[in-house]
């Protein structure tokens, strides 16, 4: 146990949640990941009872598909098989890590990008 609030304290991102705080926000954050207007959805479920696990991964699940949607614009534009393939890989590899991860009710960040979503969508409370 001594480790894991040593986690809590060097590492910003790592918060220790209680149980009634992820069961409250477990609904919204699954839904944040099934679509963007599964996001949008669940940005206005979290709206009256704010929760942390919830905005946490209602930003991770809202980054994704807005970066997806903007990889896919770029792509329709220069058009290449293999870059499309590479994208859907990306997305899907990405999605599962943070869809299992509220599933599971933890707290965990997106790799490679997980971490600009939490500073550039600050706007969702």
């Amino acid at each position: 146990m001594k480790g894991l609030f040593f986690y809590a304290k060097v590492l910003p991102c790592f918060k220790i949640y209680s149980m009634d705080t992820v069961k409250e926000g477990k609904t919204a954050a699954i839904v944040g990941y099934l679509t963007m207007i599964g996001a949008l959805i669940a940005l206005s479920m979290n709206m009256e009872p704010k929760n942390d696990f919830a905005r946490f991964h209602i930003r991770q699940a809202f980054g994704l598909h807005l970066l997806f949607l903007a990889c896919s614009l770029f792509l329709s534009q220069w058009f290449n098989n293999y870059a499309w393939y590479g994208l859907y890989v990306f997305y899907i590899v990405l999605w599962f890590y943070g869809f299992l991860a509220a599933l599971s009710g933890k707290k965990s960040l997106v790799p490679l990008v997980g971490s600009y979503f939490q500073k550039w969508f600050t706007f969702i409370q």
